[in-house]
């Protein structure tokens, strides 16, 4: 068992309806996409058409960051607020669809882009499931 379901089962109270599996899924993809946005952004900084990949780099970084918000406000549950919950899922599918667009564009170029649009294609599904299971 990953870390985040195993600090999912040691939560000490009820997580009020929200589906574990879903929410480990999704904390999971998130920290994956942060990580993969990261490493794509530093290998488009080595790539020889660095300027080309300005927008690509900017919008990995940005997904990484929004990738990481996320999966610290899901990692926490005491005062659980669902509104704000929905509102960074949305923000972080948003973020995820962006940087997917943009990589895909240079993925056959690219292999870190191919890996990282598929992270993000990942990361992005998960919090819609997620978001759809709130209710």
């Amino acid at each position: 068992m990953s870390v985040a379901g195993r600090m999912l089962e040691a939560y000490p109270k009820d997580l009020g309806g929200v589906d574990r599996q879903k929410l480990q899924e999704c904390i999971e993809a998130c920290v994956e996409c942060a990580q993969a946005c990261t490493a794509c952004a530093d290998a488009c900084l080595s790539e020889e058409m660095v300027a080309e990949l300005a927008t690509c780099i900017r919008t990995n970084l940005d997904c990484a960051d929004v990738c990481d918000a996320t999966a610290r406000v899901l990692s926490r549950h005491t005062g659980y607020d669902a509104n704000l919950t929905r509102a960074v899922l949305e923000a972080c599918a948003a973020a995820c669809k962006t940087c997917g667009d943009e990589c895909t564009q240079h993925a056959e170029m690219h292999e870190h882009c191919r890996v990282c649009a598929e992270s993000c294609r990942r990361c992005e599904a998960a919090c819609r499931e997620l978001l759809s299971s709130l209710g």
